[in-house]
């Protein structure tokens, strides 16, 4: 036994896991790579988790904090100890619903949250596809936000307490401070004040290059939020700490601010004969104030009516559109939404834009609309064969009146490639995810995804946009950081990085020094499945092991509160009972 694990296993109440079977199981999360960590450890309270933090560093080896491993760009993974949150630290800690706030445990899934206040009336509002499963820290961590940004904005901003582990192990309180407060705080001892301290000087020393270089878009996600304190509000590290992906501190509590629910809510389907057409009807519907404006291409609605769960939902769909619009309006009456959907329709018709308008207004059409729309991702990840749609360049986000432009220039370089793409996400704040189809077992195409990266950086600089609107940094785009930030502001970056882990142990490798984005993939040129005989046929997936791979990462057979599948987590809230688990450990 190493010594780390025996001093884990001696002053950690929960589970430590060092064998390798665990390993595999958290070697991968949604996104494209692989990396088999240290050991795992699922702490039952904040004692565990202060108690690892100080033996990992007492052992000199990195942490890394993981709720449901549904990140895209590789946050989840890494060569270090696991904090695997999502199986017990998943309490709903306080309500408070006259002031509109709520206290929880990092580990709460989403929808499992929301559920449990809609006697209240409220509900925490950035409504990311994959809520069935996506914890809150995951969320935190990423800064997520999903199809209603455009009203109730990122994570970040719904965020207004945190409690987080430092690297020397103190459990802090992070919230918004006076300058009397901020002063004190400066002049703690240890890290704290450390950070502190550093947060202020790194900001003021570089306060003219922050307004110059951060994107002016809503949806930007990467390096490290130091735009915030440029702002006029008071100082907070908890807008430091929303969206640094792991790399500054364990979160453990989060207290987050809760809205009203819209009293009802309707949907319409706009279909297009033409993608760039759906962009540009986009700007006029944005004058209707809308709730959302997502938007599914016609390879991801070809693969909807192909799945048998999915194609009966399909009712909404006419003709074989290029492109819909799923375009939401709340208020406060039927009559009032009616209205809202007569006006949008009048006005794209006398615009030329779409040739067919489904409006929904029952609850059971809404439901299907929604649920094509999350299960859009993971119908796309189906592909069968060696070609995949990859997460690389999928979360790139500018202004949304360039946002026709920019898809035009973005395909032509997809084009240029000899590949294709699919097209999905969040038109309402010109957010697309567009995934480039790409073999990962063969070199070429992985200098394919490398090139078509590069030259899309340079696109959404010129566009002063954002490489990732949503879906963070991680393995996949951290490295694209000092070239997007320029080296003053990524040495800004590293500075903080510092203040917080002088150890260098906290989730290390992204952000800031990370590794190329093409290396530490789940497939590679040297990937080689074991051809295995079996008794059933698996010819229709391309042979037992493609069928294996068709597990995406995405993690929906961890949702709880909806569906048969998976039964065994349901009951275990164990990875090894997971259908992603088990593909994982197969295909290893």
């Amino acid at each position: 036994m190493l010594p780390l694990q025996r001093d884990l296993e001696r002053n950690v109440e929960g589970e430590v896991r060092f064998d390798t079977y665990t390993r595999i199981l958290y070697s991968t999360d949604a996104s494209s790579y692989q990396i088999e960590p240290i050991g795992v450890v699922i702490p039952k309270s904040v004692a565990d988790v202060i108690a690892t933090v100080e033996i990992a560093r007492t052992h000199r080896v990195p942490i890394l904090p993981r709720g449901g491993g549904t990140s895209l760009a590789g946050q989840a993974v890494g060569h270090a100890v696991h904090l695997d949150m999502s199986k017990y630290m998943n309490k709903i800690l306080e309500v408070n619903a006259e002031e509109q706030w709520v206290r929880v445990q990092p580990g709460v899934v989403l929808d499992e949250l929301n559920a449990y206040l809609r006697p209240t009336g409220l509900f925490f509002g950035p409504n990311v596809s994959p809520s069935n499963r996506a914890n809150i820290g995951g969320m935190i961590g990423n800064n997520s936000s999903g199809s209603h940004s455009i009203i109730y904005g990122k994570t970040i901003d719904n965020v207004e307490e945190l409690k987080v582990i430092l690297t020397d192990g103190r459990e802090v309180h992070l919230k918004a401070l006076t300058p009397e407060e901020l002063h004190a705080k400066q002049l703690s001892p240890g890290i704290e004040g450390q950070a502190y301290r550093t947060v202020a000087r790194v900001v003021d020393r570089n306060r003219d290059e922050i307004l110059r270089r951060y994107p002016k878009v809503m949806r930007r996600v990467s390096g490290y939020n130091l735009d915030e304190f440029v702002k006029d509000q008071p100082f907070n590290l908890t807008k430091l700490l929303v969206g640094s992906e792991g790399t500054l501190a364990v979160v453990t509590e989060a207290k987050l601010k809760l809205v009203p629910r819209p009293k009802m809510t309707a949907v319409d389907v706009v279909h297009f004969r033409d993608l760039i057409e759906a962009m540009e009807a986009s700007q006029e519907i944005l004058n209707h104030h809308p709730a959302a404006i997502e938007l599914i291409d016609r390879m991801i609605i070809n693969m909807t009516r192909s799945s048998l769960e999915y194609s009966r939902k399909m009712t909404f769909v006419e003709g074989d559109p290029a492109a819909l619009l799923f375009v939401e309006f709340h208020g406060e009456s039927r009559e009032e939404l009616e209205e809202k959907l007569v006006n949008l329709e009048a006005r794209l018709k006398e615009k030329g834009y779409g040739f067919a308008y489904v409006r929904a207004l029952e609850e059971e059409e809404k439901g299907n609309i929604w649920a094509v729309r999350k299960a859009g991702l993971g119908l796309l990840l189906g592909v069968k064969g060696d070609r995949k749609p990859l997460a690389f360049v999928e979360d790139t986000a500018v202004a949304p009146e360039k946002l026709p432009q920019f898809v035009k220039r973005f395909t032509e370089i997809i084009e240029s490639h000899e590949t294709t793409a699919g097209y999905y996400g969040h038109a309402s704040v010109g957010c697309l995810h567009i995934r480039p189809l790409i073999n990962m077992k063969q070199a070429s195409e992985i200098k394919k995804m490398r090139s078509i990266a590069e030259q899309v950086l340079r696109l959404v600089m010129e566009f002063e946009g954002a490489m990732s609107g949503e879906h963070g940094d991680g393995l996949a785009r951290s490295e694209w950081n000092e070239i997007f930030f320029g080296s003053q502001l990524y040495n800004a970056f590293r500075e903080v990085k510092r203040a917080f882990d002088p150890y260098g142990m906290m989730n290390p490798g992204k952000i800031v020094d990370a590794p190329r984005m093409d290396e530490n993939l789940r497939y590679g040129a040297d990937y080689q499945a074991i051809q295995v005989p079996t008794h059933l046929d698996f010819s229709r997936e391309g042979g037992f092991d493609r069928a294996i791979e068709l597990c995406n990462g995405m993690g929906v057979c961890r949702k709880k509160i909806e569906g048969t599948m998976c039964p065994s987590f349901m009951v275990t809230m164990d990875e090894e009972h997971s259908t992603r688990g088990r593909a994982n450990l197969l295909r290893a």
